[in-house]
């Protein structure tokens, strides 16, 4: 599957457009935007498009000590990878975010394979930030908050598969007490209500996904599951946590939009 946007054949039929819908950005991304055009013709914008709502949670009563310290990195998974970068960007403290897999091996982490839902891994993304001034804890709860919805088991919106779980991958013991305290303590109060899906999942490694993943919901704000699905998670931080909001991204370097 590439994900460069690509011309569909106009004669776009009702069951194209309705496995469309089924299969969600996998194939959107395929389809390309005359397909995104007949599913919505067919169905209209809301069965083909939904953006997770943000929850207000509250912060964790368990955190990391800064202890010094001025760059940490945290690896996370909520779904596809495009909204969970473009939201960790736009945090203060943060200074790269890279969407990538984690939770497989190195030799079946690239798009196509990681796609089949076969492989142990997750799209996820590589948080490095100044722990002095946004703390592992906060970005959980970022994380929990408006990255992601952490109540959907192995999917998020319109994306299935296992590759799309909530899973966290603590990097030290430390990011895997905050994260256990966090999730009982958002379990306990009942936020959601309905349990908390998310796993703390072993560290086994984090692999860089294809350069035309990266940055992708900065390099692509018109495109329709970018407007749709994510641009409302940017929207969302600002509003929840407008003290962490950061106009300026800090994108991946070196990065240039697919055409």
């Amino acid at each position: 599957m590439i994900r460069t946007t690509r011309t569909s054949t106009a004669s776009a039929t009702t069951k194209t457009a309705t496995a469309l819908a089924q299969r969600g950005r996998r194939m959107l991304v395929a389809l390309g935007t005359l397909g995104v055009i007949a599913a919505v013709m067919h169905q209209g914008f809301g069965a083909v498009f939904a953006a997770e709502p943000a929850v207000v949670v509250p912060p964790p009563a368990v955190d990391e000590p800064a202890a010094g310290r001025h760059t940490e990195t945290a690896v996370f998974a909520g779904g596809c990878f495009w909204g969970v970068q473009g939201v960790f960007q736009h945090v203060k403290g943060v200074t790269n975010a890279v969407s990538g897999y984690s939770g497989g091996a190195k030799d079946t982490a690239q798009y196509e394979t990681v796609s089949t839902g076969t492989t142990g891994h997750a799209e996820s993304v590589q948080v490095t930030f100044d722990p002095g001034q946004v703390s592992y804890g906060k970005l959980l709860q970022v994380y929990f908050s408006v990255a992601h919805n952490p109540t959907e088991l192995n999917f998020q919106g319109p994306d299935h598969g296992t590759q799309y779980r909530s899973a966290v991958f603590p990097l030290d013991d430390g990011q895997k007490k905050v994260a256990q305290a966090y999730i009982a303590q958002l379990d306990a109060a009942k936020v959601f209500g309905k349990p908390v899906v998310t796993r703390v999942e072993a560290y086994k490694g984090f692999y860089a996904a294809e350069g035309y993943h990266q940055n992708y919901l900065t390099l692509n704000p018109d495109y329709p599951y970018i407007v749709y699905n994510d641009l409302p998670k940017v929207a969302d931080l600002k509003r929840v946590f407008p003290a962490l909001y950061a106009e300026k991204p800090a994108l991946v370097p070196n990065v240039v939009a697919a055409r």
